[in-house]
């Protein structure tokens, strides 16, 4: 089953537990039931498939470590053929929802620019997040994990990336063979140092098709200091989307102080898009914000920062504050065909 609604029913127990999941990840659930039900596919993963045909029949899947009653109960419908009722509940439950207003931005999106995958701190491999952006629609996705600095997220030293683009030629090189007209991009969320700096050598910013750049740490820097550390990478000929601006998290972490006439008339000036950020714990920028680099004439990327396949599905949360603060749709990057957006990073870089 793609991410649309609607039940194969030839679906496997793995493919029940894999959409299970993918809805759990899409609600944002990361407690108990997502890690039962991981916990649950790996157990279906390693174990031969007569065995749990013959436990199903003989009702004694449960006694499986690892298997309790609910993934025990989606993998017995999977098996004999019917819809698992928990499946059917979650799908319906974890749908997001978005104004008439706002599907009019996601039905211009071609792609998404900020997501991760297992490389660094995400849930899923590349080739899977891939898997679900075609099945949402998207003629691209850019692979942005971690740089380096951000330890706590397994972020990718340079050794580590030449690893990752060269799988990615080789993900686009099996989509290709499929006949599927998609494309995942080369990128990285580069942290920018406290210094303004950017983690990665140019020589490696370089080879990327896009490039986030965003501030992780000491996000409680004085305004004069955290505003001189934006503005410098804005600035850079490397960056192409400023993640994530405030670096605020909703009710539990106030936004950076930093002065932003002067940091969205720097992006304006140097092409650096501000991201739109549909992570439910961010949503950032804030609107007030949103307001003014409309007014200062900024590029726009709505991203799902997504961290699992089912939070690419998010974007309709960017989708409905940019419809609601009246973003220009013509300046939103990632509703440019991919070659027009490959030729818009090269023209922010020169």
């Amino acid at each position: 089953m793609g991410a649309g609604d609607g039940y194969d029913l030839g679906m496997t127990p793995e493919a029940a537990l894999l959409r299970v999941i993918h809805c759990l990840d899409r609600a944002h659930e990361t407690g108990f039931k997502a890690k039962a039900f991981t916990r649950a596919l790996d157990v279906i993963r390693t174990t031969p498939a007569a065995e749990i045909e013959l436990r199903v029949a003989k009702k004694s899947l449960q006694e499986l470590d690892g298997i309790g009653k609910s993934t025990a109960a989606v993998i017995i419908d999977a098996v004999e053929g019917r819809e698992p009722e928990y499946l059917k509940k979650i799908e319906a439950s974890s749908r997001v929802d978005i104004t008439p207003q706002g599907q009019v931005y996601r039905d211009a999106l071609r792609g998404d620019c900020h997501l991760h995958s297992t490389w660094s701190d995400g849930g899923a491999p590349v080739e899977a997040m891939a898997a679900t952006a075609m099945s949402i629609g998207h003629e691209y996705m850019v692979q942005t994990d971690h740089s380096a600095r951000l330890t706590i997220a397994h972020g990718l030293n340079e050794a580590r990336l030449s690893e990752q683009l060269d799988q990615i030629a080789e993900v686009n090189a099996a989509i290709a063979g499929a006949g599927h007209d998609f494309r995942v991009l080369s990128g990285m969320e580069v942290d920018i140092l406290v210094d303004g700096s950017l983690d990665l050598s140019n020589d490696m910013l370089e080879r990327l098709d896009v490039v986030v750049a965003s501030v992780h740490s000491k996000l409680r820097m004085e305004k004069p200091q955290m505003t001189e550390r934006m503005l410098m990478a804005v600035a850079s000929p490397h960056v192409d989307i400023l993640g994530h601006c405030t670096g605020r998290m909703i009710g539990k972490r106030p936004p950076s102080d930093f002065d932003a006439d002067d940091v969205f008339a720097a992006c304006a000036q140097f092409n650096t898009a501000i991201e739109i950020n549909c992570r439910p714990e961010r949503l950032d920028p804030p609107l007030e914000l949103i307001d003014l680099a409309v007014a200062y004439g900024c590029w726009f990327s709505i991203d799902s920062d997504a961290h699992a396949t089912g939070q690419l599905e998010w974007q309709p949360l960017g989708c409905d504050r940019a419809a609601a603060r009246n973003v220009p749709i013509e300046r939103i990057i990632n509703t440019l065909p991919v070659e027009d957006l490959l030729a818009w990073t090269r023209q922010s870089a020169a």
